[in-house]
């Protein structure tokens, strides 16, 4: 039976070309404005780390008080990043299962064959617990241990794309590197890992980045050699010493921190711990003002941050409004189109034909319309990714991608929408009287 009504609907599609044509074009475009908006969305809007988000937590201390807030501002919000005192004070009470403080680092890679020129590469100087605390996947070795930590240990995780400009792709755990001048002996490769959102630095990275980072070194050690920030650092008074050791003095924040509790009763714990490190900075003379800390999961941080554009969530808005504008007209043609059969139908049913059987012929045709429309929709949703970049940055338009789950999905959104937007033209034709129909032939 549903042959003959896929005959049917042929038939019927190829009495009205141009009516069809304009109703794929409808369909077409609608869902392709939609999957493009949703593809870049979906890319912005995703948990990086979905199996462990809600056991790592961003703490944040208010070191500067109401005079961190524009005057009669009604924000109560603690600075997002730490200074260099509290975020080492947090490291050396070690009150989570894995924590690390971290900032953004830029040195320069030097080659050892001569005729090559140095290298300028992006990374973090971070702890050990850093590698562990994020799950990192390693292509050769791992991460390096506390006690390098301790010792300020000239060792590196680097990336398996420097590994592949220095050592060709082979295993170079063990081999030394050149990293501003210095010596450091490569303990881990890391295998392709570039979470996006850049949750473990969101205030650094912005939240998203196109380059993949190349190189870990050991927190301290980077502080020892004097590597600068590359990241944001902001001030609420000028530091008292210029320089990287003044910064390190000042309240200037420019460090991101994150720690891993496993329960609830770690995340109590662990505020508890803020507050009373608060109150003790506030009785030692450094903070004269209540506690005012926060501690949120990633989730809850990245959307304190608003890491997912604003524009994007009008944009695709936008975007199902038009999809909804196309159905609401493809709805109107095809009930012309239906009631302009109403004869075929009044015909249909005194012969015998259900109702039900007139909602399988009429849906069978909407249907196939909602295909056509998918398949013009997805030449236009793949024009419409590769176009993204016009519109948004580099670094969020480079997240949309085309892949079998989308394509999948603008068919069948395709095909349901259509059908659903030829229910009430069904409705309308089913209800046609067949003695009026015959009476009026």
């Amino acid at each position: 039976m549903f042959s003959y009504y896929l005959e049917l609907a042929v038939r019927s599609l190829r009495r009205s070309p141009g009516l069809t044509a304009l109703m794929v074009l409808a369909i077409g475009f609608g869902v392709a404005a939609s999957m493009t908006t949703w593809s870049v969305f979906r890319a912005v809007s995703g948990d990086p780390i979905p199996w462990k988000s809600s056991q790592l937590f961003v703490p944040q201390i208010d070191m500067w008080g109401p005079k961190g807030h524009a005057p009669n501002s009604t924000d109560t919000e603690p600075p997002d990043a730490l200074d260099y005192i509290d975020a080492m004070a947090m490291m050396r009470a070690h009150r989570g299962k894995l924590q690390s403080a971290m900032y953004q680092i830029s040195p320069s890679v030097v080659p050892f064959d001569a005729s090559k020129h140095p290298i300028n590469v992006s990374g973090h100087a971070v702890f050990s617990e850093f590698f562990p605390m994020l799950d990192t996947p390693f292509l050769y070795g791992g991460g390096w241990s506390a006690t390098d930590d301790s010792q300020r240990a000239a060792v590196a995780v680097i990336s398996s794309k420097l590994n592949e400009k220095l050592f060709a792709g082979a295993n170079s755990v063990g081999r030394t590197l050149s990293i501003d001048g210095k010596d450091y002996r490569v303990v881990g490769v890391l295998n392709h890992w570039n979470p996006q959102p850049r949750f473990y630095d969101v205030v650094n990275s912005g939240g998203f980045s196109t380059g993949a980072e190349d190189v870990f070194v050991p927190f301290e050690r980077a502080i020892a050699m004097g590597m600068p920030n590359d990241g944001n650092t902001n001030c609420s008074e000028t530091p008292a010493q210029s320089g990287f050791v003044g910064m390190q003095q000042s309240s200037c924040i420019w460090i991101a921190y994150m720690v891993q509790l496993d329960d609830a009763a770690a995340v109590t714990a662990y505020r508890s711990w803020l507050d009373g490190y608060a109150k003790e900075q506030q009785q030692a003379g450094r903070f004269s003002w209540p506690p005012n800390n926060r501690l949120r999961d990633v989730p809850a941080f990245l959307d304190h941050e608003q890491v997912v554009p604003s524009d994007t969530k009008v944009s695709l808005l936008v975007a199902l409004g038009l999809l909804i504008v196309c159905l609401v007209n493809t709805a109107g043609l095809l009930l012309a189109k239906f009631l302009r059969r109403s004869t075929e139908i009044g015909v249909r049913r005194a012969l015998g034909a259900p109702r039900r059987a007139i909602y399988a012929q009429f849906l069978t045709e909407a249907g196939m319309i909602g295909l056509a429309g998918g398949v013009l929709g997805l030449l236009l949703t793949g024009v419409g990714v590769a176009s993204v970049s016009w519109v948004l940055p580099r670094d969020i338009a480079s997240l949309a991608k085309l892949d079998f789950s989308l394509l999948g999905l603008t068919l069948l959104i395709a095909v349901l929408a259509t059908m659903l937007a030829g229910l009430y033209p069904t409705f309308r034709a089913s209800r046609v009287q067949p003695a009026w129909q015959l009476k009026s032939n």
